[in-house]
């Protein structure tokens, strides 16, 4: 049997990058995948990709920074299914600089949609998994929220925030049967490092001893296994997939 076989999973950020190689992922283990992303026009093209391969997804286009429109999202969900089993806040943006050039506005911004809209996500869908009885929240963090980074103040500050939201919450929901974990990937191979140079890339890859980039799909397999009844003892863990960057 498929490891998420029925599970009705919520993804943000879905429409490229690890949210989409989450959602192709979960649509394999046989998950009904919703999902959820600003951008319309990259939504379809997402679900138009997966359809090719023969899989289903539902589309959402909702500004995750926006509580009305993630309520509704929600209430839609759960209309249709009648439950929601997994949710992953996988949204994420950057707005980098260093501490003394940083703008107020680059703060908010990675602080809004980093931390406050993952806060806002999770609670807005926990009454239905607390009223089910069961759930798995999945959260983004980051190798940078665990070590921080130069140049991203305000993007190790949400993901390390990300972190104390994943143990809080395994201790609050843990016991209503709800298990919270989150996942800190390397330095992996998406569109948000296509505005780096090569040299800048050797020498990220150079700093993992795989000697490499990650790839989304790593990524979506961790997640995977964390959805999973395979996971049912894991809860409060922020597991770093970064081929050991730490090492």
């Amino acid at each position: 049997m498929k490891r998420l076989n029925d599970k009705v999973a919520i993804i943000t950020g879905a429409a490229q990058g690890i949210g989409l190689a989450t959602a192709r992922k979960f649509a394999l283990e046989g998950a009904k995948v919703v999902l959820v992303d600003l951008n319309e026009t990259s939504l379809l093209k997402a679900q138009a990709d997966l359809a090719a391969e023969n899989l289903t997804a539902d589309i959402a286009v909702v500004n995750v920074t926006n509580r009305a429109q993630v309520d509704e999202l929600i209430v839609n969900v759960k209309a249709k299914h009648h439950r929601i089993d997994i949710l992953v806040n996988n949204a994420g943006i950057t707005r980098d600089a260093r501490l003394i050039n940083m703008t107020e506005e680059q703060f908010d911004q990675v602080i809004s949609v980093n931390l406050k809209a993952v806060f806002a996500c999770t609670q807005s869908v926990a009454p239905t998994m607390l009223e089910q009885g069961s759930g798995v929240i999945l959260n983004a963090s980051s190798v940078v929220g665990l070590y921080g980074n130069f140049g991203q103040t305000n993007y190790a500050a949400s993901k390390y925030g990300v972190i104390g939201f994943t143990t809080t919450w395994a201790r609050e929901l843990g016991p209503k049967g709800i298990r919270v974990n989150a996942v800190c990937p390397g330095f992996i191979q998406t569109p948000i490092l296509d505005t780096i140079p090569e040299k800048v890339l050797d020498v990220m890859k150079g700093q993992c001893w795989q000697r490499r980039l990650g790839q989304p799909e790593e990524i979506a397999n961790a997640y995977a296994f964390l959805a999973s009844d395979e996971a049912s003892y894991i809860n409060g863990v922020a597991l770093e997939v970064s081929g050991g960057l730490s090492i």
